[in-house]
């Protein structure tokens, strides 16, 4: 499938700038990180999470930072710089360039979302049961994040409810 992904984005066009910009979409837990990262592997690819964004306590109102530290500047051709949200600390912690030009890899929950859709060069939906992703989530985060990722799996089901990003992927791929 990887092969298949690469073959994908070298054919697209850069739709942001000069970049081609892949999303990898899906909810928690799904496996978007492990293909992100080979993904990147394969094709020199600078990967942002959007986990560098989102919070326990802002799963998906984060856009607006994403856009204007990253999108906005590589849709410029200007090198994008955004600061990492630190999970544990609970507060921004260092700073990230992305250059433009070439495949940045936009990976995570809500990546795909309806507000970026026209300047994706190839949107890919991770698809994988919920109660495996729960286990993978719980097994990353602790059991004591379970009332956590309760309340994240509600809100993403709410989004993509709404958002749709799954019909409107390139490429679907099991996560499992």
């Amino acid at each position: 499938m990887l092969a298949q992904i690469m073959a994908r984005v070298q054919a697209s066009e850069p739709r942001l700038g000069s970049t081609r910009l892949v999303a990898i979409d899906g909810p928690g837990g799904a496996g978007k990180s492990t293909l992100a990262a080979q993904l990147a592997r394969a094709c020199d690819a600078t990967v942002v999470p959007t986990d560098s964004f989102a919070s326990w306590d802002n799963a998906l109102d984060w856009w607006p930072r994403l856009e204007s530290q990253v999108l906005e500047p590589l849709g410029r051709d200007e090198p994008g710089r955004y600061q990492r949200y630190d999970w544990e600390q609970r507060a921004l912690a260092e700073w990230h360039e992305v250059a433009p030009g070439g495949v940045v890899v936009l990976e995570g929950v809500s990546a795909a979302r309806a507000a970026v859709r026209a300047r994706l060069s190839l949107a890919i939906w991770v698809d994988t049961p919920p109660a495996l992703r729960l286990a993978r989530g719980l097994e990353r985060d602790g059991s004591a994040a379970l009332p956590l990722w309760e309340q994240w799996m509600a809100d993403e089901d709410n989004h993509f409810a709404t958002d749709n990003s799954r019909a409107h992927a390139d490429i679907i791929v099991s996560g499992t």
